[in-house]
């Protein structure tokens, strides 16, 4: 008789352990030792493929949500670019006008109901047109054009109207909130001209149009909001605002504004957004902690550049409350910057000749030798009916040095350019997004647009300054650089790389080791508009409406909003002839 006792036990971090026990007292002889062992290895056996098929469940089970919600966003991008189906009577309409400097653009976004999860913010999407284009159209000029006549507005923006007018389903226009939001071209007008124009949209589109447009949807936004309203759109398209459990996506720590006592949030990370544009560059960033001061002057200025608000619905939740630092700066953008040094140099030159009794770059024979220009490039300089005359010398690491005075940098703490206040960025733990001027400087000519790489950047860049203006004008000639780029981006780019690098890393103060900076043009291959962070924004409390009329058996209707930041709803019961009761929902703006 053999007496084998055999214990297999498994246990690992699963839902359950598995414990085997073998006891064959009383066997017969003849299972000897080499059969025994043979049971053995095969109970082994089964119980690692009981333990890897549990495995395999679990992964399966946790693991499908994560796969589905990666899928599910890839399949809206891809869905995105899709016809809009105006037959379908759950999908919502809203209109922005962006009403800039050089003209006037309007978009069409629509959204399907809300989900009723409040947690989550409402699905806005670019309207597209059968062809699948974006519903979008431009006029010129800027309606700042007008600030003598206004009374013509009304008809210089109808044509934009009665545009999307045609788009929206004719049965949805009472329900289709229309906002014109005016930036750059009016805010520099007088308060007295801006309100005649404003006034004379507000008196006479009403007239013409029947989407819901009230006192609060026509404004002069300022650059503050027009920051917000952008940094909210390219989050938005990144999914930055969704929640997640997912390990693998990054998370920061959040001590939400107006609730310093409690315990922090745990959400996902957003992006920070670099925007340097002809005349300014602008940055804004979440701040996810208290911010501290330096002194009491700083804290003063401080509340003009730090937004909180409440992307959600429900003004008790915290978890959409953000806290966005903004910041625009005038005169620091690409051409205005390569504008202000050649200002300088001017003045600088013909007052050095005057002390020295020389003629440097006065005439094309003694020219001024520019380290920010390309190798033997020539260029002119022309003020007050006299010539300078430049040849580059092409020095990248002199140009540099020669352009950072023009950061107007101090030595108070906390500071970036001009000696604004800026709170501390989590170098470790951030992302960025460089549009306009940080691609372009990028990708345009040296080609190496999307991960940005200082070290890598920097020799492309010395490269390019050095390489003789004859050899990049052959390389030009034969294609080589980005369709759109130009003549003139080919002179300029060794200044502008030299001005978006001193920008970044000596203005901004971001580490030469930053390695989270990606410049881009678009963002899953379309442009993300400020226009699309408005819409998010301005319709925030929209799933109120929805939560509330999915719980009612009656109909309901949106009526005129009764002031400025309010909107009524009234709720009528079936077959019913007057409202059982109004509710009046306020809105808040970004100040």
């Amino acid at each position: 008789m053999c007496l084998v006792s055999l214990r297999i036990s498994i246990s690992c971090l699963l839902p359950a352990s598995w414990h085997f026990s073998i006891s064959p007292v009383g066997c017969p002889r003849i299972l000897n030792t080499t059969l025994r062992q043979i049971i053995v290895i095969g109970i082994l056996a089964a119980a690692v493929s009981l333990l890897y098929y549990s495995l395999v469940v679990i992964r399966n089970k946790y693991g499908r949500a994560y796969r589905d919600k990666r899928f599910h966003r890839y399949l809206a991008r891809v869905t995105d670019t899709e016809a809009t189906d105006t037959n379908n009577p759950n999908l919502n309409y809203g209109i922005v006008v962006d009403c800039g400097s050089s003209g006037s653009r309007i978009f069409v976004y629509c959204w399907p109901r809300h989900n009723g999860n409040p947690h989550d913010l409402l699905d806005i999407k670019q309207m597209r047109d059968k062809t699948r284009k974006p519903v979008v159209m431009k006029i010129k000029p800027g309606i700042s054009e007008f600030a003598s006549s206004p009374e013509k507005v009304s008809d210089y923006i109808s044509p934009l109207l009665s545009f999307a007018a045609q788009h929206v389903p004719r049965a949805k226009h009472k329900e289709t909130p229309l906002y014109i939001l005016c930036t750059a071209g009016m805010r520099i007008l007088p308060e007295s001209q801006q309100k005649a124009i404003l006034e004379d949209l507000l008196t006479d589109i009403p007239v013409r149009f029947d989407f819901l447009f009230s006192d609060s949807h026509a404004e002069v936004i300022s650059g503050k909001q027009e920051g917000v309203y952008a940094w909210i759109g390219i989050n938005f398209v990144l999914g930055r605002f969704e929640h997640t459990d997912d390990e693998d996506e990054a998370i920061v720590e959040v001590h939400v504004p107006g609730s310093e006592n409690k315990e922090a949030i745990f959400r996902k990370r957003t992006v920070g957004i670099l925007d340097m544009g002809g005349v300014s560059t602008q940055i804004a960033y979440e701040v996810p902690k208290t911010v501290s001061f330096a002194s009491s002057q700083q804290e003063e200025v401080a509340k003009n550049l730090l937004a909180e608000f409440n992307l959600g619905c429900d003004a008790h939740q915290t978890e959409h409350v953000y806290r966005v630092y903004v910041a625009t700066f005038l005169g620091f953008g690409g051409n205005a910057a390569r504008q202000r040094y050649e200002d300088s140099l001017f003045t600088s030159t013909v007052l050095k000749n005057r002390l020295l009794g020389k003629q440097t770059g006065m005439t094309s024979d003694s020219p001024y030798l520019d380290p920010c220009l390309p190798l033997d490039a020539q260029d002119e300089i022309q003020q007050n009916g006299q010539i300078m005359y430049l040849r580059g010398t092409g020095d990248f690491n002199l140009c540099r040095e020669i352009i950072q005075p023009f950061m107007n940098k101090t030595n108070e703490t906390q500071t970036s350019l001009n000696g604004v206040y800026q709170p501390a960025v989590h170098f470790q733990n951030s992302e960025f997004y460089g549009f306009s001027e940080f691609y372009y400087c990028t990708e345009d000519v040296l080609r190496m647009g999307g991960d940005y790489n200082a070290a890598k950047f920097t020799k492309a860049a010395k490269d390019y300054c050095a390489t003789k203006w004859s050899v990049l004008r052959e390389r030009f000639d034969r294609g080589l650089y980005a369709s759109h780029a130009d003549l003139h981006r080919l002179k300029y780019q060794c200044f502008k790389s030299a001005w978006m690098y001193e920008v970044f890393h000596s203005g901004f103060s971001f580490p030469v080791s930053y390695s989270n900076l990606k410049t881009a043009l678009q963002v899953y291959d379309k442009e993300v508009q400020w226009t699309l962070g408005a819409i998010l924004y301005r319709t925030r409390f929209l799933p109120l409406r929805y939560q509330l009329f999915s719980h009612m058996s009656g109909r309901s209707s949106w009526v005129e909003e009764t002031s400025s930041k309010k909107t009524s709803v009234e709720v009528t019961p079936t077959g019913g002839a007057s409202p059982l009761f109004t509710i009046t929902i306020c809105f808040l703006s970004v100040s």
